[in-house]
């Protein structure tokens, strides 16, 4: 990575100017200010709450809890699997858990997640583009804070920062410069493989492009989708796998910024007209065939058909758990590519001011929204405290209202250090380090029980006994011991206004 940003710094113009290796010298100290004060100021939204409200996150960090547990010696009946896919961020936050506690861990994983995204993306774009487009920069700060990392998706935002670095590196370049992207893909497989097996198919595409002629690319792009639809029905005939034709909605990426409740589509427009005012500009300065003719369009449109027409939910044999989301997880991806794209567009003073508003309004209603999602989680966390020590907990308190799993997975936090989430997910699917070896007084054993306690259809068995769940009553949370023979429930709570949703 060094490497690379020092290759970008040497051989890239600015804006038409003279490259550091043009003056004799290479990134100057100057620079290096400003890629750490850009960082520091990327990763903001990472400190500005008491804690990171990222979904998936509590129970990535409750999950850290257990496995420390368990190499202690204090567990029975849970187990820590070895896998080589879908762990690179859980060993890293485990790491960080057994030195610095928690808080620290989730902080500084989530950080180094958001710096290799955000400048892998950025490094992506500039190879792209020839240049290095620096207001661009806010549409990939918007994208790396948007839907996926919300959704806690950790594993995979991170394997898709790697994998951008990978593209970087080998954009426009032959030889043995490929060699030096295996290191680099091995790597972002052990944190997830889809964004591996996207990179694989994007960069045999390009040796393919590389040696054809201009003219027969066009071809080579057609037959990339025919190939994409042979794979669609050879998944749907040998797999469960599952296809909408809303994935048409997250085809251009910016959906990523759609990420709690509706007031984002004002976001979600404004990020669409200033995207669609820069590429009328290239269209413009550059031609429509040129424009069609040139890779970065070729990969948009590839990455963009595939989010549409490939499942986005598909059951891998060996798992518990469908590999869910793949549409909505890879429209970050294809977000990127769109940027990619744009880099060479010439974004006039308007566009950048456009673009900069738009942010704000971004941002701005993350601050708010995660002010109010770390308030309840205050009050899911004081509810807790009030059980002893080592006891079953589930939660009885959702949103449905938001576009992520803000608040089902709350208990899981609330539950490190002094209780055990009952119904947590990880252990049952498989997918995970943790797993349970069998009925264990930890954690649902199959998934749909896990399934069933989140949806409140869990009926309370003997042997669950006792087991507590943190419910609703007047707009308070409250304690209650369940019963056997009873649904343990759920209600619902609009944590962003403080209402109950209409239901």
């Amino acid at each position: 990575m060094k490497r690379l940003f020092r290759e970008l710094g040497q051989a890239v113009p600015v804006d038409g100017g003279t490259t550091p290796a043009a003056r004799g010298g290479s990134v100057s100290g100057r620079a290096a200010l400003v890629y750490t004060a850009l960082s520091i100021l990327l990763l903001v939204p990472c400190f500005w709450q008491p804690r990171l409200q990222a979904g998936d996150l509590s129970s990535h960090i409750y999950n850290a809890w257990l496995a420390h547990l368990i190499e202690t010696g204090r567990m029975q009946g849970l187990a820590i699997a070895t896998q080589t896919t879908n762990v690179l961020f859980d060993l890293m936050l485990g790491g960080l858990y057994r030195f610095l506690g928690p808080e620290a861990a989730q902080r500084i994983a989530v950080s180094v997640a958001v710096l290799i995204f955000v400048w892998g993306a950025f490094a992506f774009v500039s190879k792209v583009a020839g240049r290095r487009p620096w207001h661009l920069l806010i549409s990939i700060a918007m994208l790396a804070y948007g839907w996926v990392f919300h959704m806690g998706f950790f594993n995979f935002y991170l394997s898709l920062g790697l994998c951008f670095w990978a593209l970087a590196l080998v954009w426009g370049a032959s030889g043995r410069r490929w060699l030096l992207v295996l290191p680099i893909l091995a790597l972002a497989y052990v944190a997830h493989g889809l964004p591996v097996a996207w990179t694989g198919c994007l960069l045999l595409y390009l040796w393919l492009a590389h040696h054809l002629p201009p003219r027969r690319q066009a071809w080579l792009t057609i037959a990339s989708l025919l190939v994409m639809v042979l794979t669609h029905f050879a998944l749907s005939r040998h797999l469960e796998t599952r296809w909408s034709p809303l994935q048409i909605t997250s085809t251009t990426g910016a959906d990523q910024v759609w990420v709690f409740d509706l007031k984002y589509y004002y976001v979600l427009i404004g990020l669409l007209m200033v995207w669609g005012l820069m590429f009328l500009e290239l269209l413009h300065r550059t031609g429509a065939r040129k424009v069609a003719s040139s890779m970065a369009f070729q990969i948009c449109i590839i990455s963009a058909t595939g989010v549409f027409i490939m499942p986005t939910t598909v059951l891998i044999p060996g798992f518990q758990h469908s590999l869910v989301y793949i549409a909505e997880r890879m429209s970050l991806g294809v977000g990127i590519c769109v940027c990619a794209l744009l880099g060479t567009a010439r974004a006039r003073g308007f566009v950048r001011c456009a673009l900069a508003l738009v942010a704000l309004l971004f941002f701005s209603f993350l601050f708010r929204d995660e002010r109010a999602l770390n308030s309840f989680e205050d009050r899911m966390e004081d509810t807790v405290a009030r059980l002893g020590p080592g006891q079953r907990v589930v939660s009885g308190v959702d949103d449905n209202t938001l576009r992520t799993f803000a608040v089902i997975h709350m208990i899981d936090r609330a539950c490190v250090g002094r209780c055990f989430s009952y119904g947590n997910y990880e252990a049952s699917t498989t997918q995970f380090r943790v797993r349970a070896a069998g009925s264990n007084p930890y954690v649902v054993f199959r998934y749909g029980d896990s399934i069933d306690i989140q949806r409140g259809k869990y009926v309370v068995k003997p042997h669950d006994l006792p087991i507590y769940k943190v419910d609703l009553e007047d707009g308070r949370l409250v304690i209650r011991s369940l019963q056997a023979g009873t649904p343990c429930g759920m209600k619902f709570w609009n944590t962003l206004a403080g209402i109950p949703p209409r239901s």
